[in-house]
């Protein structure tokens, strides 16, 4: 790009801004001189002519606000001046075409990943330890104490706090200003390369405080995300762990997995507490009992596999003015390479879909797949406003600091994550990918729940875009981070995978980019790289609750 600033679409009446610009400097956009009326901040927009209050402003092609104050040109794009509009939508699709990109480089190529009884391949091999209920939580942790350091899974820390330095200090009666001075910090790298079980590539503990006292309907909603993760390609079995009063109940989660799939071979093992003499058998038992599935999840072996069965969850956080323009866009290309190479894209987070549905709608491969997910979208926008709230809401503080003043600009921005191919399919919270192609998953726009429900419909594999970093992972789903901007890679490095920031510089364009993406996603489906959400044991699981508790 390698611009100062940056006219996205030639419909748009704003200019964004990719490094800061004075006030008094003389801008050409289109042939069209503007003076800056004051200083525009990298990430941010100015207006590219005057508006009046009530004035329609476009970015990216759509409609995303409306001036509140008269705007001279030149003039900045605040949350003081504009308030959020997106254009109205039905669910009458029309006519699309997609302009496929070219696959050529990477028609022949394949990862290495383990293969299921029922034809789907995992990127990775995990085994999982499942409390139905908040109250088997306590017997989870006892379970992840004994099992993760015995069998050579203890998660690779890059440093030790040395807490026990400060009861020193404190002991010998060091002051504040001694204390602050101590240090504390030790590095350690603690990946154990002792693994007992070669081809496991870990044991998951997925702890949450939902399976009781809310409403049923997320008590089964619990149950199905459940099933999502036993029978998703990256898992080799489960040890489920019940209470047995609890409303989450394990014939609820049984015929979920028999739902997803029918031929369902993989072993599990369901406890049940008060079926128990003792929690010390309990325990005993468990143990064992998870010892056993490991033997059977170790002789599964990593072979060859066409990129038409990766399966990419597609999400964003933390993002930025950049977002739109580098990560996100550069992403939707990976994403509209593996679609055309037969894979899976799922695009989630309804609310960051405000104002492009009719675009999405358009895309849509059948009438009823467009009637769905209009009526999905309507759903979830009428429940937000029912308590109170819109999803004119969701841009959170640091959006807002960093360029997204709106919910339809950053909603417009966000759905570039799900590049230009045709809609297959849309589906509600749970519901199993099945459809090769672009899907459409309703989750909230919080990070971590989207990413535990994308993982939960069949995602073998996640990409982050973020623009002001996040450590998010998830258990069972390898989560790469993909930066929108140079600075914030330099910055968390420890943090971000991959860099789309050289896509801002010019070093880069969107298809190049978009290519790079591929080739890390190839290597990492095939477990040659380890994304640093797991390198750092970053385990996210929460699960979406839509009711109330009683």
């Amino acid at each position: 790009m390698s611009k100062e600033y940056v006219q996205i679409d030639a419909r748009d009446n704003i200019i964004v801004a990719l490094t800061g610009l004075e006030k008094g400097r003389t801008v050409e956009v289109k042939g069209v001189n503007i003076v800056l009326k004051e200083n525009i901040r990298a990430k941010h927009k100015f207006a590219g002519q005057n508006f009046s209050i009530g004035d329609e402003i476009y970015m990216y092609g759509v409609l995303i606000g409306k001036a509140i104050k008269p705007i001279p040109n030149g003039s900045a794009i605040t949350i003081e001046n504009v308030k959020h509009a997106s254009a109205a939508y039905n669910s009458t699709k029309k006519s699309f075409k997609w302009n496929a990109p070219d696959i050529s480089k990477f028609k022949e190529r394949t990862f290495m990943g383990y293969h299921r009884a029922d034809d789907s391949v995992g990127t990775a091999n995990y085994w999982l330890i499942i409390p139905m209920v908040f109250c088997e939580n306590r017997n989870v942790d006892v379970m992840e104490g004994a099992l993760s350091e015995a069998l050579g899974y203890i998660t690779r820390k890059d440093f030790a706090v040395d807490t026990q330095a400060l009861i020193n200090k404190y002991k010998s009666g060091a002051n504040e200003e001694e204390l602050f001075a101590t240090s504390i910090i030790h590095t350690k790298d603690e990946l154990s390369k002792n693994r007992v079980f070669k081809n496991v590539d870990g044991i998951k503990f997925l702890k949450h405080d939902g399976g009781c006292g809310g409403m049923r309907q997320d008590s089964e909603a619990l149950c199905r995300l459940l099933a999502g993760y036993i029978t998703n390609p990256n898992v080799a079995g489960a040890t489920v762990l019940s209470l047995g009063c609890q409303n989450a109940e394990v014939d609820i989660l049984q015929k979920a997995i028999k739902q997803n799939d029918p031929g369902f071979a993989k072993p599990v093992y369901y406890l049940r507490q008060q079926d128990s003499g003792s929690e010390r058998e309990f325990i005993e038992e468990a143990v064992k009992r998870t010892f056993i599935g490991l033997t059977k999840a170790n002789k599964l072996e990593r072979k060859p596999s066409p990129l038409s069965n990766l399966v990419l969850g597609l999400e964003c956080g933390g993002s930025d003015g950049f977002s739109g323009i580098s990560a996100n866009p550069a992403l939707g290309y990976a994403s509209d390479l593996l679609v055309a190479l037969g894979g899976t894209a799922v695009l989630s987070e309804f609310p960051e879909l405000n104002g492009v549905e009719q675009e999405l709608i358009n895309r849509c491969k059948t009438d009823e797949t467009a009637k769905k997910f209009a009526a999905l979208m309507d759903s979830y926008s009428a429940a937000a406003k029912a308590l109170g709230s819109a999803f004119e809401n969701n841009p959170s503080p640091g959006n807002i600091k960093d360029g997204l003043i709106t919910d339809a600009m950053k909603s417009a921005g966000a759905a570039k994550k799900g590049g230009t191919s045709p809609v297959v399919d849309a589906l509600d919270y749970t519901e199993q990918i099945t459809r090769h192609g672009l899907n459409l998953l309703c989750t909230p726009g919080n990070d971590v729940e989207s990413t535990t429900g994308l993982a939960g419909s069949g995602c073998n594999m996640i990409v982050f875009t973020t623009g002001l970093g996040t450590p998010t992972g998830n258990p069972i789903a390898p989560v790469l981070k993909l930066s929108s901007n140079t600075h914030l890679y330099e910055k968390m490095k420890d943090i971000v995978d991959i860099n789309a920031g050289t896509v801002i510089s010019g070093e880069d364009s969107i298809e190049s980019m978009g290519e790079k993406i591929l080739e890390y996603l190839i290597a990492t489906a095939s477990g040659e790289i380890l994304p640093k959400a797991v390198l750092k044991g970053q385990n996210d699981f929460i699960p979406w609750k839509r009711g109330i508790s009683l």
